[in-house]
């Protein structure tokens, strides 16, 4: 089959037995990025052949997650094809039909022999040094297949097979890799082995996209392949996602969490979908900021790796800001808005011009969404609706020996501020900035800040003057004043 000449079709295949984890979302985005690269189709399957493993919801959850992430399918578990079902627990009478093919042929048989008797079997190469393979017990006659007992393929030849693989090019393995795999279990269900061969070739797929762990498994495909006269589709065996080290291939125990999880977490899909997109594979240029209009223009398969890629969530973070900076200031302000605690925004002191001016500070600093949930559960923007509860020992700047030099600086401060032009931090900083120069600018900004927030760490003093407003700016100093006064 020249596929260069057919519509190109890709599909991710996700089994329900889970959340849906960074490796698969990777592999479902390529997927798509190449279908909708190439005009084509892009197909959501889900095989869910073993009963035993599947979880409730996991179905409803694979498709939330890529539909977070704007990946959507022209075929799915909600939207059926032409071939049917895109769902394989209802795609068995598909298995069945290429099942008797194969029987028809001389090609599969009904699996004769008891757990007792495989087990001997297994023993007996154990004892001989050997390999268990089944096809070296196979029975010289057949049963007729009643679907009580598994059906297996009879290989139909022993070779050492070669085949072409889209990212690693030539590979080849002996016939010791070759044996009489199940195809259906006795509990009528097809292996995945088989079911996904049966639903690529029905459905048309034309480029195979999976981890590259599938390629030890690849001439059992081929066997089915050939045992059926199936023309090969283009295989794409996409490289693993490593830790942040790349030590390892990046698991549960590593921090592999539910892409979902991200969501909750505000990372904004565009980020999660240009950061993926960035593991195993590279567009050959500096560029790394994508949008997901440039990043189906920029994809093919030929830079997509052979080596692991790293999944380096300090970059991800960086990433997302990059996002955030791309946002209307409207945009912007509804995220900010859905995370602030209910506590802040129903409380009485809270005032909408402030978060306004607010607003562009939070956007400086925020990496991720519930940084800003984060950063006023801890209080870090209290100052901003409330007064601070200041305390001497933070006030008294660390050169001096004790708080009370505080007091006719911030009393100058308020004559200076008096009068100041309160339309910008800068204008409030022109007002203040000589007086600091002269004096000292940590003697002076410092108990500013101090006097303002209640804290040692917040946004300039010059912004945090500007979004409280001249008349509580003054109060403020003069209230901290009085209590350094009665003291000394």
């Amino acid at each position: 089959m020249n596929t260069e000449l057919k519509k190109v079709v890709t599909r991710f295949a996700p089994s329900p037995t889970g959340f849906l984890h960074i490796g698969g979302v990777r592999t479902a985005l390529f997927a798509y990025l190449y279908a909708r690269k190439m005009g084509g189709t892009f197909i959501l399957r889900i095989e869910d052949t073993d009963k035993q493993r599947e979880v409730e919801g996991s179905i409803q959850h694979i498709m939330d997650s890529l539909r977070w992430l704007n990946i959507e399918w022209d075929y799915g578990p909600d939207k059926p094809g032409s071939f049917g079902s895109c769902i394989q627990s209802e795609r068995l009478d598909s298995y069945q039909k290429y099942a008797k093919q194969l029987i028809d042929k001389g090609l599969a048989y009904p699996d004769p022999y008891t757990k007792e008797e495989v087990e001997k079997f297994r023993q007996d190469a154990e004892a001989q040094k050997k390999p268990f393979l089944f096809r070296n017990y196979r029975p010289e006659t057949f049963d007729v297949w009643d679907g009580t007992r598994p059906l297996r393929l009879k290989v139909p030849e022993v070779k050492r097979y070669v085949w072409q693989d889209a990212v690693r090019g030539q590979l080849e393995a002996g016939e010791e890799m070759l044996d009489d795999i199940i195809l259906i279990k006795s509990d009528g269900y097809p292996t995945y082995n088989f079911a996904h061969i049966i639903d690529d070739l029905e459905m048309g797929v034309t480029h195979i996209m999976r981890a590259d762990e599938f390629i030890a498994s690849q001439p059992k495909f081929l066997s089915i392949y050939d045992a059926l006269e199936i023309p090969y589709p283009v295989f794409v065996s996409l490289p693993p996602i490593l830790r942040d080290d790349r030590t390892k291939k990046l698991g549960k125990r590593d921090g592999a969490k539910d892409i979902l999880d991200y969501k909750v977490e505000g990372f904004l899909p565009e980020a999660m979908f240009n950061f993926l997109a960035l593991i195993g594979w590279n567009p050959g240029t500096e560029q790394e900021l994508f949008t997901k209009e440039e990043l189906i223009q920029a994809f093919d398969l030929e830079r997509i790796q052979k080596s692991g890629g790293a999944f380096n969530e300090e970059k991800l973070k960086w990433l997302n800001k990059e996002h955030l900076n791309l946002l209307s200031t409207s945009e912007y302000e509804k995220l900010v808005r859905a995370a602030i605690p209910k506590a802040v925004t129903e409380s009485p002191s809270f005032d909408e011009n402030r978060l306004g001016k607010l607003i562009p500070v939070i956007r400086e600093r925020t990496h991720i969404m519930s940084d800003v949930t984060t950063a006023f559960e801890a209080g870090e923007y209290s100052f901003v609706f409330t007064d601070p509860d200041v305390s001497l020992d933070t006030l008294r700047f660390k050169k001096d020996p004790e708080v009370a030099s505080a007091a006719p600086r911030l009393q100058h401060l308020t004559e200076l501020l008096t009068n100041a032009d309160f339309s910008s931090p800068e204008s409030i900083k022109a007002a203040v900035w000589d007086y600091a120069s002269m004096e000292g600018r940590g003697e002076v900004l410092w108990p500013m800040r101090v006097a303002l927030t209640g804290l040692e760490r917040s946004p300039d003093p010059f912004t945090v003057a500007y979004i409280i407003g001249q008349t509580d700016t003054l109060r403020r100093l003069q209230t901290v004043y009085d209590k350094i006064g009665h003291v000394i």
